[in-house]
């Protein structure tokens, strides 16, 4: 869910669907709009020689998608084993129950509501499914449920809606805190630097093989837009949606709603810091 479209100074990424790595491939839901850019990005995950394959956000509730998903899986050779989620929101998840039916997979998730079978996903966690390992890694901010995946073995990182390929993400107020999405960025930034990351696989938009960069250039512009709104706050423009519009003037207009989820958690985050 971006707030923005491609800004100036934004590391640029690569193709949108197909083959990201060795082992990640995206199929493309066909689902595009402001807020999703050229739509979700669902991924396969798999070991090059595997026959199992783990899907991360099925996407919408989109009969022709999911089935493509699971065609592209048995094209190369590989079943559906588990379904992963990297957070609730429905250009992500609403797929999730139907991909479950046709696939006979369970469906993991952090929220245990969006679970279908036993097993949920907690931080630290590590999944290992026909040989290939993804690192749970905790990234709330954009929704207190939002979790990315480490994919050690390409020096990826599988980020849902917390780093979007173009763009910027929304931190979704109430349920998304800015002061976690900071925590959150920060906590890929070291991945990028003592764990080897170079590549962000989005759920948005297109691969970026810059991962270090690309965590760079949202601190900077969530320290730019706080600044903005702390400036907006001085000089008199008190709601939301004041402060949005002399904020964000040079975004969309389309925009200003999603713009004002993330201005009412930058409002509170400046307030419990005793900043306004």
């Amino acid at each position: 869910m971006t707030e923005a479209a491609a800004l100036p100074g934004q590391p640029r990424g690569g193709v949108v669907s197909g083959r990201a790595t060795a082992r990640a491939y995206c199929v493309l839901a066909p689902n595009p709009s402001a807020m999703t850019l050229d739509g979700t990005n669902t991924w396969i995950v798999a070991e090059p020689d595997s026959g199992l394959a783990v899907v991360i956000d099925p996407g919408p509730l989109d009969e022709g998608h999911l089935r493509a998903v699971i065609d592209t899986a048995e094209r190369a050779g590989q079943r559906v084993a588990l379904t992963l989620l990297t957070h609730g929101h429905p250009d992500h998840a609403d797929g999730a129950a139907r991909f479950a039916e046709l696939t006979g997979s369970s469906v993991r998730a952090l929220d245990p509501a969006l679970r279908l079978g036993d097993e949920g996903l907690e931080a630290g966690d590590v999944i290992t499914t026909g040989g290939l390992e993804l690192r749970v890694v905790p990234t709330p901010g954009h929704t207190a449920d939002s979790l990315s995946f480490h994919l050690p073995a390409d020096g990826a990182v599988l980020t849902g809606d917390t780093i979007l390929g173009r763009g910027t993400t929304v931190v979704a107020h109430p349920d998304g805190r800015l002061g976690d999405y900071l925590d959150s960025l920060r906590r890929l930034r070291s991945l990028t630097v003592d764990d080897g990351v170079s590549t962000v696989l989005p759920g948005h938009g297109p691969v970026l093989n810059d991962a270090q960069g690309a965590v760079e250039f949202y601190l900077a512009h969530r320290a730019h837009r706080l600044a903005q709104v702390e400036t907006a706050v001085e000089a008199g423009h008190r709601t939301p949606a004041e402060v949005v519009a002399s904020v964000y003037a040079d975004v969309d207009r389309s925009l200003w709603p999603a713009a004002e989820l993330s201005v009412r958690a930058q409002l509170d985050y400046l307030d419990e810091h005793g900043l306004i």
